[in-house]
């Protein structure tokens, strides 16, 4: 029973499209509307800047962290990321917006593995702020850092429920990114601005 509503829970927190609901309050606009069409921070930042991004990132995080947190310490490491696993496929087709395109889960892995292996969580910031960094890509950060850290997991001798999402997160990653992988081989992705107010 705790499972299942922990698990619920997750789904439900995942669902809230904060990037959405932000943009309509402030702006009485349709985020979905912009950009890559896409409700998630990245678009939320490149498109209004960083005093919408920053807090959306944030949000989108904690729609991870929480249930998966939640999960750990009643639970322990099975029940906290299948929590963070709902959370993210709740941000990928949210309930609150009757289950339309979502954002791509990125935000609420990385909030997952903070609530289940914060060590792994710490490594796989450092990982795409390295890769951003280099390269101005969110999805060149994003994949790699999805790629990289079932590998990272195994060296720290994680649990296997922590092996086991972070090789599903990955795969889930590099699916939702087929439209960037298609972008990326054509040269047309566009590279993130950090300068935009």
């Amino acid at each position: 029973m705790t499972t299942a509503l922990v698990v619920l829970g997750g789904y439900l927190l995942g669902s809230m499209p904060f990037g959405y609901w932000v943009v309509r309050a402030l702006r009485g606009e349709d985020v979905r509307e912009r950009g890559s069409g896409n409700i998630g921070a990245t678009n939320v930042w490149r498109t209004y800047g960083k005093a919408y991004g920053i807090p959306i990132v944030v949000l989108d995080v904690a729609k991870g962290f929480v249930p998966a947190l939640v999960g750990t310490l009643l639970a322990g490491e099975l029940v906290g990321v299948l929590a963070g696993g709902a959370a993210m496929l709740g941000h990928w087709r949210p309930l609150f917006l009757r289950f339309e395109k979502g954002g791509k889960t990125v935000a609420a892995a990385g909030g997952t593995f903070f609530g289940v292996a914060p060590l792994l969580g710490g490594i796989g910031l450092a990982v795409w702020l390295a890769l951003f960094l280099v390269t101005r890509y969110a999805s060149v950060a994003s994949m790699g850092t999805a790629l990289a850290l079932p590998l990272v997991g195994l060296a720290l001798g994680e649990p296997w429920p922590v092996l086991a999402f972070a090789a599903i997160a990955a795969a889930a990653v590099i699916l939702l990114h087929r439209g960037n992988i298609a972008r990326l081989r054509a040269g047309t992705e566009s590279r993130f601005r950090l300068r935009r107010v």
